[in-house]
């Protein structure tokens, strides 16, 4: 396990294929949990790559630290557009960070780098469609970013401890393009 502390300074950039084996761990790990992402717990290896690694215009990007034996990939996000055609100028994004290196600022910090790689891209907003409710460290986030609660699906979420929980349709729009 890597000791925390309380914050850090990743290097973000874009992922490139040969980062799924990275990605891949983190991806399984948040994934399996069955308490923040609606994707089924059980899924395979082959799957997830197509679900995570999208072709244009979708972008996914990866948060690294050195560990001393060079970058290790600690978090990873996907940015993509919410609907195709009309609906392409609202951005969503999915954020996933290292369970070892929970609260040491990583998903604020990939957070803020997806919101300015969304609106250099021209984004108008932003919405995340499935935010657990009771993924309260997500939810603070993405309020403290500028997020607000749309709407809550009520009792859309099997959570494996809590129950039926809601869903959260969260948004927050974005700087407008120059």
């Amino acid at each position: 396990m890597t000791e925390r502390s309380a914050a850090c300074d990743p290097t973000l950039r874009s992922a490139r294929p040969r980062d799924w084996p990275a990605i891949w761990p983190i991806w399984h790990r948040v994934v399996a949990e069955g308490r923040t992402y609606t994707w089924d717990p059980e899924t395979e290896e082959s799957t997830a790559v197509g679900l995570w690694m999208l072709p244009a215009p979708a972008r996914v990007y990866v948060a690294e630290l050195d560990e001393g034996a060079g970058p290790v990939v600690v978090g990873t996000a996907l940015l993509k557009p919410v609907q195709a055609g009309l609906g392409d100028h609202i951005a969503n994004a999915s954020f996933m960070i290292d369970p070892d290196y929970a609260g040491r600022g990583l998903g604020r910090t990939l957070g803020r780098h997806v919101i300015a790689e969304a609106e250099a891209a021209g984004y108008r907003a932003m919405q995340f469609n499935a935010v657990v409710e009771t993924n309260s460290a997500a939810v603070r986030l993405w309020k403290s970013l500028g997020f607000e609660v749309l709407t809550t699906v009520p009792e859309a979420f099997r959570h494996p401890e809590h129950g039926l929980v809601g869903l959260h349709v969260m948004h927050r729009r974005l700087a407008e393009p120059s």
